[in-house]
């Protein structure tokens, strides 16, 4: 027979006060003797009590949790979020529930709706496509606090994000700088990430701004095991081409060893350039160039910003997402083969990001 659960009866009657007190003393709430807290404290250890979340919640009209929705995981940036995200929720006294859309839309709106039938507090987001998200609009019109991360902000929620065109600028900037005219972006499908398709659209622009050709695209799906090939076939199709701008490192990295397969030297004979600035680009050989974000900071600044709301503190001003990203000169990036690199005006074009990460 599963043995009786001890109450708060049970507590009281032990501590030789009244469940009101107990409540008191357990909920941190209203005032009660030092001694009076002494003895419900003891006598909650000798029982094994331990006061229900659920009736904590339904006395105060709060869960004390927060939802935390990410694309995955395995990209460094977004667990450095979620880990940052937890550290400021745990010094506030509440937990974090995670749920991982792994790019799908269908996912992603299952995730949110399962956040809110759990009666989370608030919420850290971030979502494929900000802009026609069905998971976000269901949040703002629950008007619950939220923050998006990496997304552009939408139904006036506030997020900690970079600017992508000026980040892929910088790109742009680096690669007419090393001599390079004709050169290729490379692509998780832009219907799973909003911000693969501004980095693109801003590199299009920048491109075009600096006289260099048009950059061909190549898209792929996240796990896509056939970037041998398709790298293979783009290369094949366009022979001038010299540089690949990656919309994350994860892919940078990916191509780097693609086209090591298919004999091509990095960066003698192709330069690749990241996007995230993850560690694991400062361990290849040679180090990725790439650009650098602070997830960290993101996260911190979305949960700080919740919290500051659930808790009628201070709000902080989200980052400025011109200045929340620098360019990592690095190995993968080197003179073009069919062009001279202009090494004055590189330094020019380049001199406003190359500044230390600014995260405040």
């Amino acid at each position: 027979m599963k043995p009786k659960q001890p109450t708060i009866k049970d507590v009281a009657e032990r501590a030789r006060c009244g469940i009101a007190t107990v409540s008191r003393v357990l909920n941190e709430t209203g005032s009660a003797s030092l001694d009076t807290r002494e003895r419900v404290m003891a006598a909650a250890a000798a029982l094994g009590f331990e006061f229900s979340a659920l009736g904590r919640s339904l006395q105060s009209n709060r869960t004390k949790t927060l939802g935390c929705v990410v694309p995955s995981l395995a990209n460094p940036i977004f667990a450095d979020v979620v880990q940052a995200a937890q550290r400021v929720a745990n010094a506030k006294g509440y937990q974090l529930i995670l749920a991982c859309s792994e790019y799908d839309e269908d996912l992603e709106l299952k995730a949110v709706r399962m956040l809110l039938a759990k009666q989370v507090d608030g919420l850290i987001l971030t979502v494929n496509n900000a802009q026609a998200s069905e998971a976000l609009s269901l949040v703002s019109r629950k008007n619950l606090p939220a923050a998006l991360v990496y997304n552009r902000p939408v139904h006036d929620l506030k997020s900690w994000a970079v600017d992508n065109g000026e980040a892929a600028r910088a790109v742009a900037e680096a690669f007419a700088g090393h001599g390079h005219r004709h050169t290729g972006f490379l692509a998780l499908r832009f219907h799973r990430s909003d911000r693969s398709r501004e980095r693109y659209d801003g590199y299009v622009a920048a491109c075009l701004n600096l006289g260099l050709e048009p950059p061909v695209l190549l898209e792929i799906e996240e796990q896509d095991g056939q970037l041998l090939d398709l790298l293979g076939g783009l290369l094949d199709r366009n022979k001038a081409l010299t540089g690949i701008f990656a919309s994350n490192d994860y892919l940078a990295l990916a191509a780097i060893k693609a086209a090591r397969q298919l004999g091509r030297r990095i960066p003698q004979d192709l330069s690749i350039v990241g996007f995230d600035g993850i560690s694991s680009g400062q361990m290849v050989d040679p180090n990725l160039a790439t650009i650098v974000t602070d997830p960290a900071a993101m996260g911190l600044g979305a949960a700080g910003y919740v919290l500051a709301l659930l808790e009628n503190e201070a709000v902080p001003r989200p980052l400025d997402a011109k200045r929340a990203f620098r360019f990592r000169t690095g190995g993968t990036l080197g003179a073009s083969s069919t062009g001279k690199a202009d090494d004055r005006e590189a330094a020019t074009s380049l001199s406003s990001f190359l500044q230390p990460l600014r995260t405040s």
